[in-house]
């Protein structure tokens, strides 16, 4: 009897030591395959790491000079980039991201084909993974414009029309609505400009591109906001009283350069948003500013 068991011991040992001489060859012959399949679930998963811990909604108005570029990230780990300035300013915004460390854009906005918008573009598109792309329908003459075009044909990308009414995303807690233009066709080209609007819980932001006073009595949604990046540089050809009391703003951001030809923001435009209760921040003076929600609260922070 206990010569059997002795056997039956031995069998046991002998399976246990077959078994892991198998799986040490399988992993040796496969070493490949396995640090392939991990290095794939790393890069599904490089987006990902910066908002998983806290589910922040994040939107950088970067400090570009005389232009704008603002890049969000995105609760559901997806990013957004509004605009990349002129094009002398796309190393900066690359290098921004690439400190983030960020290889895709999942939705890209090009407000309206002006230089200081578009810009670098270009580079933005040649640099990253691009997911979708939202321009307005409006054609420009200028190599800038043009040579953004050839870059999207080149990655195979297609642009998708930016009107008013355009759903990117639209779920329970997280909306992203394009609210303006609301005409295709007119006589000032900042007026084209891609107005978007991101609801996170009961929190809102606005980014008006350059739209003007004729595009914002346009809009016929809700304008109401607790961040909005103001329009134009904070030009008078923009934000109108009534805008300004509709959008009922606790925080206004002005992206645009220091002692600028164009003697931007106005001081009136300055004025009559504080008056209506909105904090004010310029990437002038206060360098790339950060606006952070989740989906309640919101903090603002400043490079300078």
């Amino acid at each position: 009897m206990a010569k059997h068991k002795k056997i039956k011991k031995n069998i046991k040992r002998n399976f246990f030591e077959i078994l892991i001489i198998l799986l040490a060859f399988l992993i040796i012959n496969n070493q490949d395959k396995i640090k392939n399949l991990f290095n794939q679930n790393n890069n599904q998963n490089q987006n990902a790491y910066i908002n998983t811990n806290n589910d922040l909604l994040k939107v950088h108005y970067l400090d570009v000079g005389q232009g704008d570029s603002i890049f969000i990230e995105l609760p559901n780990n997806e990013t957004m980039l509004i605009d990349a300035a002129e094009s002398y300013q796309s190393e900066n915004i690359i290098n921004y991201l690439k400190n983030l460390n960020y290889q895709k854009i999942d939705y890209v906005i090009g407000t309206h084909p002006h230089t200081d918008h578009i810009g670098g573009l270009k580079d933005i598109i040649n640099t990253f993974e691009i997911g979708k792309i939202y321009m307005p329908k409006v054609v420009s003459t200028t190599k800038t414009y043009e040579s953004l075009l050839m870059a999207i044909k080149d990655k195979n990308l297609k642009i998708n029309t930016a009107k008013a009414g355009t759903s990117i995303i639209d779920t329970d807690a997280l909306k992203i609505n394009i609210l303006a233009p609301n005409n295709s066709t007119y006589t000032e080209l900042n007026n084209y400009s891609v107005v978007t609007k991101i609801t996170y819980g009961t929190t809102k932001f606005l980014f008006m591109g350059d739209a003007e006073k004729l595009s914002e009595n346009e809009i016929k949604e809700d304008v109401t906001a607790d961040v909005i990046k103001i329009g134009h540089h904070g030009s008078n050809t923009s934000s109108s009283i009534d805008f300004i009391k509709k959008v009922n703003a606790k925080y206004g951001i002005i992206s645009v350069g220091l002692n600028n030809k164009y003697n931007l923001p106005k001081e009136e435009i300055i004025t009559n948003w504080e008056n209506s209760g909105t904090k004010i921040y310029l990437t002038s003076i206060n360098g790339t500013i950060t606006a952070s929600s989740d989906g309640t609260n919101i903090k603002i922070e400043s490079e300078k």
